[in-house]
């Protein structure tokens, strides 16, 4: 238990109660070097895996990025498809491009009839039926992409809420 006394000594005292236990102890200079050189590899290692991360990162946006510019290419692509106007070597150029676009990880989404998710779909249009039970993206106006898990650009779609009785 501590004394009221020795509460109150002065700093001084107590410093050289420390130091005077300090000298005692013997340091080993090999132990000292040792963990200083552990803390340094492991120190390295965080450092180099971490650069790492940062260069797939910034690989994974580069990429994002130059897909997310070729989406209206993609777009006028699909319609002139629709509308049968790809047809000899427009048809080759169109077929490569989508070829090498999902090579390298891009994902189209978007399909008629899926339950709308706030998160993958833009509401552009409303409805309201008796036919869903829940909200659906009855009409797909221009498809999503994503590339990896980051969504480029939400499915622009039509929405047909269920009717309130």
């Amino acid at each position: 238990m501590t004394t009221e006394s020795e509460l109150t000594q002065p700093v001084d005292q107590v410093v050289e109660t420390v130091e005077e236990v300090a000298p005692d102890q013997v340091i080993d200079p090999v132990l000292t070097l040792t963990s200083d050189l552990q803390r340094l590899q492991a120190e390295y290692a965080n450092y180099r895996k971490r650069i790492e991360r940062d260069r797939l990162v910034a690989h994974e946006m580069a990429i994002a990025a130059v897909l997310t510019e070729l989406l209206a290419l993609l777009d006028d692509v699909d319609r002139a498809e629709a509308h049968g106007e790809l047809s000899g070597g427009f048809k080759a150029v169109a077929d490569q491009l989508n070829a090498i676009t999902t090579r390298i990880g891009l994902e189209k989404f978007g399909t008629e009839g899926a339950a709308f998710d706030p998160q993958i779909h833009e509401a552009l249009m409303h409805e309201s039926s008796a036919d869903v039970t829940v909200a659906t993206a009855t009409k797909i106006l221009q498809p999503g992409y994503k590339y990896k898990e980051r969504i480029l650009r939400p499915a622009r779609v039509s929405v047909t809420d269920p009717a309130s009785e």
